[in-house]
């Protein structure tokens, strides 16, 4: 059973921690990867409170807000669950999974060497609001935050980005689809986040064809 009481005051600090983030890396993010985690966690054994509170505090300091350190968010979180009083064999693989589970680390020789079924769950639950309707939001809201152009048909998106490349990249919005949002179906661990990311993978599909005939004056 999730500890409720330690749940609770993950939630409230997670909130107060994220009052002033970015839209699409705020607390309201992180309470949707919360709740995916819980949907597909009923359909896998795994440890229930490793995963809430993994899930709750995955992005409590994002490094692309943070001049790219990653080291910051999990000692953030290791840190308030030493002070929470949290068995440390939850802390520690808390800690892995909030160090493993970002798309960036999959990059060529970066590939996350952590694993368990505790982080395929939480990795899915976010990479499920990185796409469909929610994650097209995202995407165009944290683009306008750096500025971006939504889509410029002389830069064409680098398939072959390293991590370095990904971290650092000033490329249009559009882009980001081909970079990263379009892959994530196939690079989903259980079979509830395939199931769900087939519809969402879809509805990108759509939209962008969309796109393009409103930019090519079609419809």
């Amino acid at each position: 059973m999730i500890e409720s009481k330690i749940i609770k005051k993950t939630i409230h600090f997670v909130k107060k921690e994220l009052a002033q983030a970015e839209g699409g890396h705020d607390w309201f993010h992180v309470e949707r990867v919360f709740k995916n985690t819980l949907l597909i966690a009923k359909e896998e054994k795994v440890n229930l409170t490793v995963v809430s509170l993994a899930a709750l505090l995955h992005d409590i300091a994002d490094s692309k807000f943070h001049n790219g350190n990653e080291e910051i968010g999990p000692k953030i979180a290791e840190r308030f669950l030493i002070d929470e009083n949290v068995p440390q064999e939850i802390i520690t693989h808390v800690v892995e999974i909030i160090k493993n589970m970002s798309f960036k680390n999959s990059f060529g020789k970066n590939e996350n060497k952590f694993s368990s079924i505790e982080l395929k769950v939480v990795q899915d639950a976010d990479r499920l609001d990185a796409i469909g309707a929610i994650g097209i939001a995202r995407c165009f809201n944290y683009g306008g935050f750096k500025n971006r152009a939504l889509y410029n048909p002389e830069i064409s998106p680098n398939l072959n980005l390293t991590k370095e490349e990904y971290k650092n990249s000033k490329a249009p919005t559009i882009n980001h689809f081909y970079e990263k949002l379009l892959l994530l179906k196939d690079k989903m661990n259980t079979t509830s986040g395939k199931k769900i990311a087939e519809n969402r993978h879809q509805f990108m599909v759509n939209y962008l064809s969309q796109f393009y005939d409103e930019w090519n004056g079609k419809l």
